[in-house]
């Protein structure tokens, strides 16, 4: 069992793996993030799935998470919970709405948003291990 105050740095250390994983597959597949959210425009069910998956583990990560005002780790990773939160609601309210929008946000900078996602990855990687 992890004690409470590792809680944030566990939580960072895992979303730093999914980002990095995110952003190598971006790297070596530079259609990966359009091409999915092409799928995700055309498909309502994987849009709702999607959508409950990302809310409960938002809720998970938020309610899990311990409130702490003087740490920042500790408050990051709670208002990271809390926009899964709402991510997962848009999802399911107006998902290929939102897939429009990731896609225009997205445009050409596939690698660039690949880049993002592998520096962010390793960063939170980083924080976790430091504080854990």
């Amino acid at each position: 069992m992890i004690e409470q105050g590792q809680v944030p740095a566990w939580i960072a250390l895992f979303i730093g793996i999914y980002a990095l994983s995110a952003g190598i597959g971006g790297l070596v597949r530079p259609h990966l993030f359009a091409t999915m959210l092409q799928d995700f425009e055309r498909s309502p069910a994987l849009n709702y799935v999607t959508g409950f998956v990302v809310l409960a583990l938002g809720a998970i990560i938020y309610l899990v998470n311990p409130w702490q005002p003087d740490d920042w780790l500790a408050v990051g990773v709670t208002v990271i919970g809390g926009l899964m939160v709402l991510e997962g609601a848009f999802l399911i309210a107006v998902g290929d709405g939102f897939a429009r929008f990731a896609r225009q946000l997205l445009g050409q900078a596939g690698r660039a948003w690949a880049v993002a996602s592998l520096v962010i990855g390793a960063a939170l990687i980083v924080i976790g291990f430091v504080r854990v």
